[in-house]
């Protein structure tokens, strides 16, 4: 914990530089294009809505009763083009309620920030906030019959209601000292969720944290690391969490240029990734190497009987190397990654060799074997900047080592699917992907619900909206 010394020297320090920054992000070059994640597809949406007479294709499944979310950046503000990058927009929740068959609701909520409270002419609501990152734009999920907005690089939770409106900024019940994280990982064997966080203030610690049934922090401990590296998200096997130390890091040069994301790909870091003993101490931790490249996202994880480590990533060739306004690998692809703590190595196995991201698999069984993994295409080009243009969503099954396409059609680009068991007994892949499509055909957004086990086949639902839903991060089932 800082002393108060140190307290007072970090926020004058923090304070000079953020006066640095807004002075030079004045004199930044003028964009000659439109910004990419600004126009298109990834406009941002203007108003809150409340729809209630949604058009339904096919039958819901009676047994979905809860709320499919969705969370994204999407500014309050018209922001200025030459600093905006896509993950620092205001977050803007979405949200469809399904009850015995129908689609009761669907609504769209700024998450209550600085910027959403200003245009709206509401007081800020109550809690600790982070100053630049008080509106969290990446996740929303479901912990302790509960619902959070969430972000990395030390953002508070900010809690939500039923019906999306914000509660609190709520460091869950004041049990979290730092930063949170947008990517927990839910322990069905233990009920205990695990998260690696970091904050850009700290650019030699990250910590792992675990929140107990309640969504209290039972868990804050310290790793020592180097740079500021951005860790996006972590996975847990039974022993270890797995640390993905990679070459993207803090770039004080991008802050004081007046960058908003200052993170950027740093071929001075080296590449590894740390396996800590679930209750282990910080400096208990086992580093490993891996080739040079960048993880967003991994899928599951699990270990073998010898002791090695399983892990499943999408993974970038290298993230944030040219642009300054979203991400920008010129490759990815899925892999199998084989970590061995004995000999020190780690073994990269391509498993599908196209652009994709956003991998998602049967939660039921994070931590455990696991043969089905799911992820969005992207268009397997090399491209400056991300587009998502592609149609497709994969399915990969992971012992046949084969993968699957479900096309959605010309024009309609689908965001991450997020798998739900029929049953909570039911078999691996006996259930439903739910996830948003956009369609650019009309400028309008539908949930689509697949049957995960006819995955080519027709939609077992499709809830029309009448609106095109910017592209964002991260969406969840929470059931009620």
């Amino acid at each position: 914990m800082a002393s108060n010394v140190e307290t007072l020297i970090r926020g004058a320090v923090v304070k000079g530089i953020g006066k640095v920054a807004d002075f030079n992000r004045k004199r930044l070059p003028r964009p000659t294009d439109a910004h990419p994640f600004l126009t298109g597809i990834h406009q941002p949406m203007t108003e809150e809505l409340t729809i209630e007479q949604l058009r339904i294709d096919g039958e819901i499944p009676a047994a979905l009763t809860g709320r499919y979310l969705r969370n994204g950046p999407n500014p309050a503000v018209a922001p200025d083009p030459a600093s905006y990058h896509w993950f620092t927009g205001a977050g803007m929740v979405h949200g469809i309620r399904i009850a015995g068959g129908r689609a009761d609701w669907y609504r769209n909520r700024w998450v209550r920030g600085s910027e959403a409270c200003a245009v709206l002419g509401e007081e800020l609501p109550p809690g600790p906030r982070n100053a630049t990152n008080d509106a969290p734009n990446t996740n929303v999920v479901g912990l302790a019959g509960r619902t959070f907005a969430i972000v990395e690089a030390g953002g508070k939770p900010v809690e939500l209601d039923y019906e999306l409106g914000t509660i609190t900024h709520n460091p869950f019940d004041g049990t979290l000292v730092g930063g949170y994280t947008a990517h927990p990982h839910f322990d069905p064997m233990t009920g205990e969720t695990h998260a690696i966080t970091y904050r850009g203030d700290e650019p030699n610690k990250v910590w792992h944290v675990v929140l107990d049934t309640d969504a209290h922090v039972i868990r804050e401990e310290a790793i020592a690391v180097s740079d500021g590296p951005s860790i996006h998200d972590c996975a847990i096997t039974p022993n270890h969490v797995l640390v993905f130390d990679l070459p993207v890091t803090f770039s004080m040069k991008m802050l004081l240029a007046g960058y908003r994301f200052p993170y950027a790909w740093n071929n001075a870091h080296p590449a590894r990734i740390g396996l800590l003993p679930r209750d282990g101490s910080g400096d208990s931790i086992r580093w490993v190497p891996v080739e040079p490249c960048y993880v967003f996202h991994p899928a599951n994880a699990f270990e073998t009987p010898d002791g090695k480590v399983i892990v499943d990533v999408v993974a970038h060739d290298t993230m944030f190397a040219e642009s300054k306004r979203g991400p920008d690998s010129q490759k990815s692809r899925l892999e199998r990654w084989t970590i061995d703590p004995v000999a020190g190595t780690t073994t990269r196995d391509i498993v599908h060799d196209h652009a994709q991201e956003f991998p998602r698999y049967d939660e039921r069984l994070t931590t455990q074997p696991y043969r089905y993994a799911y992820s969005i295409a992207l268009p397997d080009a090399k491209n400056a900047e991300w587009q998502l243009a592609e149609t497709r969503l994969f399915k990969h099954d992971l012992e046949q080592r084969t993968t699957t396409a479900h096309d959605f059609g010309p024009g309609r680009h689908p965001g991450e699917f997020v798998f739900v068991p029929r049953r909570a007994d039911s078999a691996e892949d006996d259930g439903w992907l739910i996830g948003l499509v956009v369609d650019m055909n009309d400028q309008t957004t539908a949930l689509v619900i697949l049957n995960a086990d006819d995955f080519t086949g027709s939609p077992q639902a499709v809830i029309h909206l009448p609106h095109r839903i910017p592209p964002g991060f991260h969406g969840n089932w929470v059931a009620d």
